[in-house]
């Protein structure tokens, strides 16, 4: 349903997006991940058809993203990532303004989601905080039931109880067949809701993996309470990676191979053990090191 092939788009300052490519099935729900300017807008704007790739393309539904931008923005739902409205209008007068431009004649949906997401479309969108402003973002891109979703960081502002509503949203969007990219700083949010992520660094694709796969390469360390520092003394004669060892606590961190922390143990005598597992972004960390607050978009 969408498909990137080798998008390259550089600006004057040498940023921008290299060699992109990546494709979204029908019915996926897809994570874009990466700190502020690694890349996610510009990717998104040329899907959109705001800007115009330098090399290769943008697809979705099989259209040109660029030549046939408006078309394709008739069956696409879109959140931008700093959403600008007519601020002296009210909440309502927006929507039925965006409705009228669609030539929308079932607004069944924009009222389930006023309802859904407590939404008071009455008050002036300049004295709406930026929560409001967001869940009228929400509206806006999803009263016309669309088929695919673009989402630019779409809970930013939200509070929590709002953020687990937009994820209800979405894996209920999700059993409807919709097609959706989302970028997100939430990585509960991508862990919840996604079929797979890709990871962008610097302008570059650094990895594309489905979510069960970044669970699975999770790096766990275990805490472990030990009677001697004989037991000690063998856990560190062992090949398993020690990460730190205070009075009789040692804690191990394993990466997937448990046949040889398990051997060791069984000649240790271990009072208590507790792990603490690595989340979706521990592991993105790990694609970016202390680089991810460097601006390349």
């Amino acid at each position: 349903m969408i498909e990137i092939k080798d998008l390259t788009k550089v600006y004057k300052s040498g940023k921008g997006v290299f060699d992109v490519s990546f494709e979204v099935k029908q019915g996926e729900v897809f994570g874009f991940l990466g700190p502020n300017g690694a890349g996610k807008t510009t990717t998104i704007r040329n899907l959109l058809g705001f800007l115009n790739p330098d090399q290769g393309s943008c697809r979705i539904s099989n259209l040109d993203c660029w030549s046939n931008a408006a078309k394709i923005q008739e069956f696409v739902g879109y959140i931008p990532g700093e959403i600008a409205f007519i601020d002296n209008m009210t909440g309502i007068s927006f929507l039925n303004l965006i409705a009228k431009m669609r030539k929308m004649q079932n607004f069944t949906r924009k009222n389930e989601l006023i309802e859904i997401l407590d939404f008071n479309p009455k008050g002036k969108i300049r004295n709406m905080s930026k929560g409001m402003k967001q869940k009228l973002g929400i509206i806006t891109a999803f009263m016309h039931d669309p088929e695919v979703y673009i989402l630019d960081e779409p809970t930013s502002g939200l509070d929590p109880l709002m953020q687990t509503i937009f994820v209800d949203i979405i894996l209920e969007e999700k059993k409807r067949n919709k097609t959706i990219l989302m970028s997100s700083h939430s990585f509960e949010e991508i862990e919840r809701t996604c079929d797979r992520a890709g990871i962008i660094k610097e302008g570059r694709i650094a990895t594309i993996q489905d979510i069960h796969s970044l669970k699975a390469s999770q790096r766990k360390v275990f805490s472990i309470n030990v009677s001697s520092q004989k037991d000690l003394d063998n856990i560190k004669a062992s090949t398993l990676e020690v990460v730190s060892i205070k009075d009789n606590f040692i804690e191990i961190a394993i990466s997937g191979n448990y046949e040889e922390f398990f051997k060791v143990l069984s000649k240790c005598n271990v009072i208590s053990l507790d792990a603490a597992a690595q989340n979706i972004e521990q592991i993105f960390m790990q694609y970016y090191g202390t680089e991810g607050g460097k601006n390349h978009e």
